[in-house]
């Protein structure tokens, strides 16, 4: 079982939590936040945030994700396009395409899509994503 403490060792995850979507709960439409959001329950629709998610085991989303980073141990089914990082760690099922910069996937996981880790208009260069984290 992750651990929110071993999710923010492994995956550089910083921040406190502003939101939880808990097991056994349901949302279907857009979600948009800054910070970092926990979600262990189901989601239908998109995700976007400049900040972090952290899909926990019991998650199972059907969405869009646009994020900064993203750690998953749940079910994703849908595109990812992470600006800094995409973290998937045992027992995460992807099923999707990957757009991020690093990409980290633990032994265990099923990842069934493409990834593209080069440049492209919706990535920062790594200049571009240095200045932004000064900002």
């Amino acid at each position: 079982m992750m651990t929110k403490e071993k999710e923010r060792k492994e995956s550089g995850v910083a921040g406190e939590i502003i939101a939880f979507l808990g097991k056994g709960t349901s949302f279907k439409g857009v979600i948009t936040y800054e910070g970092t959001v926990r979600i262990d329950g189901n989601v239908d629709g998109e995700i976007i945030t400049k900040g972090s998610l952290i899909i926990g085991e019991t998650a199972e989303i059907k969405a869009e994700i646009e994020v900064g980073n993203i750690v998953c141990g749940g079910v994703i089914n849908g595109n990812i396009v992470a600006f800094e990082k995409v973290h998937l760690i045992a027992p995460a099922i992807v099923s999707g395409t990957i757009k991020t910069p690093i990409l980290m996937i633990e032994e265990g996981v099923r990842f069934n899509g493409s990834v593209d880790m080069g440049k492209s208009g919706s990535h920062p260069s790594s200049e571009e994503a240095f200045s932004h984290k000064k900002d």
